[in-house]
């Protein structure tokens, strides 16, 4: 991990390209700067992050350099073969062990809504009672609804959005590491990917956005055309305290909307970031009515 820093005084001159991300204790700095209240206490957290978790901490930094010459396809990729990897890993197993996974019932409802309200095809994430989370049967039912809505043939508008308070809190923690088969993971991964569906749908796609919005609850929606987040909405990446580096597409999606230092900075530090914050940075394009 490479971080440049700047507490006083004009700016360092310093190429970009060289470090996994720059911290700017102007909060206002421009890109790729991360501005920070306590440049400091910001590197201490990071080097925390890296302590406990060296070998993904590695890994988010190195796929985000590799993915910067890559198209949308094969950063996907390399992004999935990394998660894949790091699934395997000492540091997501001794995280697992610590996390005990819970069983609960479900209410018999499917996991997304799809509907056309005024012309516009709608597609709600429909598990509130657990935030919206995704586990492996939301993310089929999502896909579903996003290649019907890809391949329709008025080429209508398209909405995502979620029930309850929160978009989605991201992945479903207590599917995290049953996977049995890497690279059966792995292919399934790519194969069905929220995200490159999104990405295809283009244009067409708006994502409307509240709460938070965790993991692959900004991954995914970060490749939709335009996003807005109502008022109070927060954004956060917290895969690699996990032992893992987000796998639903967040270093290419997200990535491509604000740069690879500030991608860096939300998957390594795992802090949240508010929507004036977002918004200046280009991860929301329009704050919404509450």
């Amino acid at each position: 991990m490479r971080i440049a820093t700047h507490e006083a005084g004009p700016r360092p001159a310093i190429d970009p390209e060289d470090y996994d991300i720059l911290l700017s204790a102007d909060i206002d700095a421009p890109a790729p700067w991360v501005g920070v209240a306590d440049v400091p206490g910001a590197v201490r957290g990071l080097e925390t992050v890296r302590a406990q978790q060296p070998v993904a901490a590695r890994v988010a930094c190195e796929v985000l350099r590799i993915q910067a010459n890559l198209d949308f396809e094969a950063a996907l990729e390399v992004e999935s073969i990394a998660y894949s990897m790091l699934l395997g890993s000492a540091g997501f197993q001794t995280w697992r062990a610590r996390t005990p996974v819970r069983r609960r019932e479900e209410p018999d409802q499917p996991r997304v809504l799809m509907a056309e309200e005024a012309g516009v095809i709608v597609i709600r994430l429909n598990r509130p009672w657990k935030r919206n989370a995704f586990d492996a049967a939301m993310r089929d039912a999502l896909c579903d609804a996003l290649r019907f809505a890809r391949d329709d043939p008025d080429q209508r508008p398209v909405r995502l959005t979620g029930e309850g308070p929160a978009f989605s809190a991201g992945g479903d923690l207590d599917e995290f590491g049953t996977a049995t088969d890497l690279g059966q993971a792995h292919l399934i991964r790519v194969e069905q990917s929220p995200a490159a569906l999104a990405r295809q749908i283009g244009d067409r796609l708006s994502a409307r956005l509240h709460g938070a919005c965790v993991g692959a609850g900004v991954e995914v929606p970060a490749a939709a055309g335009h996003v807005t987040a109502q008022p109070g909405s927060f954004f956060r990446l917290p895969e690699v305290a996990m032992g893992l580096i987000p796998g639903a597409g967040g270093t290419v999606t997200i990535a491509r909307r604000i740069g690879r230092h500030r991608t860096a900075w939300m998957a390594l530090s795992g802090a949240d970031v508010d929507l004036p914050t977002a918004l200046a940075w280009g991860l929301v394009d329009e704050a919404a009515p509450a």
